[in-house]
């Protein structure tokens, strides 16, 4: 019986798969490559299927009480003025909340049965018919019933159990980046953003907030070759990209250098055959990343860890059935949202004449009647959430 299950990354995902694990009579351990929770990001939607996974886990209304309340996205000419103004509340039971909130509020709820190792990461794994066994960068080899890997798009677990991540990414043709941001630089509740041709800086400033996030995206048509974990590169990514821009970006440069927690990666997503291996599987970004602009990140990291947990309880911890209906039933949602709309033609014009046509679109009395627009187009799960609860037979 599978009982002893190894989840690598502290994500949303990761965090998610190991409350539902221990409450279905699971021993999940997570091990987590940074010392602590990771702080960074910016906001994440839950929304759909994720908020019936929050409910069931009681704590949607601590997701509620940190909601982020951003109105809408404004794009700003080079003095500040602003060209347009699109709305993004979220409408009924949608909450906008900060990646790291979010990663705090799952975490509390996954303390009980769950061990936690932050500081280390996995370096190898080998299966056999009833372990797999595991060995650390820092701490001493162990044997696991199962492996999981929810560590996120340029995962360990997938390149030591599947290959070379280069076989699964599938470059956007833009990169981006987040950190910390003076919120003065920004307009309070509102995305400020500013557009050169294939280039966009901005701030994201929530009113329930105290700081701010500094975003910036650029197109690039080939993706570069170089160390993901390498800041001195990314900053020098950021530098090329963004040197010489008007508005506020030499500040938000400046101080998105400075931040220890600037993230800098490719637009992609992940696309498998298959998110399991013998007795390692995947979940969330490490499976099936959607990228940020699709706006369904926390949704499927949310829905696809409930998934995989309740399999696994459904199968009574017999793997082979529990990640093969874990599969079956989610990756029609997994193409759907994958779908990503014109989210990146909004927020990048690749010319000027584009950035005006957005501009006029951005300003149309159509548009001011979709209030919400980015949700509106964003895909939507129709199939329904099983329940677990009813139907499995814990693996104790």
């Amino acid at each position: 019986m599978s009982r002893r299950i190894l989840i690598s990354g502290a994500s949303i995902a990761g965090l998610t798969l190991a409350h539902w694990l221990s409450r279905r009579g699971f021993e999940p351990t997570v091990i987590e490559r940074s010392s602590r929770l990771r702080a960074g990001g910016n906001g994440v939607d839950v929304r759909d299927q994720a908020i019936e996974v929050a409910e069931r886990m009681g704590v949607m209304p601590r997701v509620r009480a940190a909601r982020a309340d951003v109105v809408g996205m404004a794009f700003l000419d080079a003095s500040g003025e602003p060209l347009a103004r699109m709305d993004l509340r979220a409408r009924g039971d949608e909450v906008e909340i900060m990646r790291a909130d979010l990663a705090a509020i799952l975490h509390a709820a996954a303390e009980r049965g769950v061990e936690y190792v932050f500081g280390d990461s996995i370096q190898s794994l080998r299966q056999d018919d009833d372990s797999v066994a595991v060995t650390f960068e820092h701490g001493s080899p162990r044997r696991f019933n199962l492996v999981v890997g929810a560590d996120g798009i340029h995962s360990t677990v997938r390149r030591l159990a599947f290959g070379s991540e280069t076989r699964f990414l599938r470059y956007l043709g833009h990169y981006f980046a987040f950190a910390d941001a003076d919120p003065a630089l920004g307009e309070n509740r509102w995305v400020t953003a500013y557009n050169e041709p294939g280039r966009m800086a901005g701030v994201y400033r929530s009113g329930n907030h105290t700081g701010a996030k500094a975003n910036f995206m650029f197109n690039r048509r080939e993706p570069l070759l170089y160390d993901h974990r390498d800041i001195d590169r990314h900053k020098d990514l950021l530098r090329e990209a963004f040197t010489g821009l008007g508005w506020h970006v030499p500040a938000l440069l400046d101080r998105a250098l400075a931040d220890p927690d600037l993230y800098v990666d490719s637009l992609a997503q992940v696309r498998m055959p298959s998110w399991s291996s013998g007795r390692i599987a995947l979940v969330g970004d490490a499976a099936y990343c959607a990228s940020p602009v699709s706006g369904c990140g926390a949704r499927l990291a949310m829905v696809g860890a409930y998934r995989l947990a309740g399999e696994l309880a459904t199968a009574d911890g017999d793997h082979e059935i529990a990640f093969r209906r874990y599969e079956d039933g989610f990756r029609n949602a997994v193409r759907r949202m994958q779908q990503v709309g014109p989210n990146l033609r909004l927020m990048i014009p690749k010319s000027r004449l584009g950035a005006r046509i957005r501009n006029a679109i951005a300003r149309s009395p159509l548009l001011d009647s979709l209030a919400g627009i980015e949700r509106v187009m964003s895909p939507k799960n129709t199939d329904p959430l099983p329940d677990y609860d009813s139907r499995a037979t814990t693996a104790c």
